[in-house]
């Protein structure tokens, strides 16, 4: 049946208006993206299947040109609208982020981070620069390395913090095995950070990694 045939309340766009996007489940909210299906499937089914075949949404936004245009229905304009949905939510989060306390919006911090990292292929470290009231003044992806790990010099981070004038600093860097645990060099690359940066009277707040859609925040386990 198509989705025009289908009672009001269950189809997609009728019940994000009623009812708010949240009550969407993962499939409706995709199908209201695709807007169309192919012949013999609905929005609804192609959504489905996408799913499917990606195993999450976040699979589906890390997706390559190639991967995410084989699949029948979709092509080169769906996938430049989805970068581009992508985009402008990470540029309205970091917008957010620079009106906002960044220890007063934690989620907010974390939401920007997983949006901007977690579909890496290789590990990046990237800092966060705060003002006296932990306002954001810059982020910076500031050293890239391989599938497995990332060289990153306190002396650099320093120069770019005095650059920035910075008070305060937060640190991420992305594990493309999706995995969230904190190896050894983590914790030992976080105090050194932590304890080189206080030598110029910048706080570190915290530390995140970033793994398969979710992060893992340091201070929120006490280790920072």
């Amino acid at each position: 049946m198509a989705i025009p045939d289908w009672p009001l309340s269950d189809r997609p766009r009728e019940k994000l208006l009623m009812k708010g996007a949240a009550a969407l489940s993962d499939t409706e909210l995709l199908a209201i993206f695709l807007r169309t299906g192919i012949t013999g499937k609905s929005a609804v089914d192609l959504a489905r299947e996408l799913l499917l075949h990606f195993g999450s949404l976040t699979n589906i936004f890390s997706a390559s040109q190639a991967s995410f245009c084989q699949i029948p229905g979709l092509g080169v304009a769906k996938y430049s609208q989805l970068q581009a949905v992508l985009e402008m939510a990470r540029r309205a989060l970091g917008e957010e982020l620079k009106k906002s306390d960044a220890m007063n919006s934690p989620q907010l911090a974390r939401d920007f981070l997983c949006l901007s990292l977690a579909n890496k292929e290789h590990e990046v470290f990237v800092g966060v620069f705060l003002d006296t009231q932990n306002r954001t003044i810059a982020i910076e992806e500031l050293f890239k390395g391989t599938l497995t790990q990332t060289s990153v010099y306190p002396r650099e981070i320093i120069k770019r913090a005095l650059y920035h004038n910075a008070a305060a600093m937060i640190f991420a860097h992305n594990h493309p095995s999706g995995t969230t645990t904190p190896s050894h060099a983590d914790k030992v690359l976080t105090q050194s950070l932590k304890q080189a940066l206080a030598m110029i009277d910048i706080k570190v707040l915290d530390h995140f990694i970033i793994g398969s859609g979710t992060a893992m925040s340091f201070s929120e386990h006490n280790l920072i």
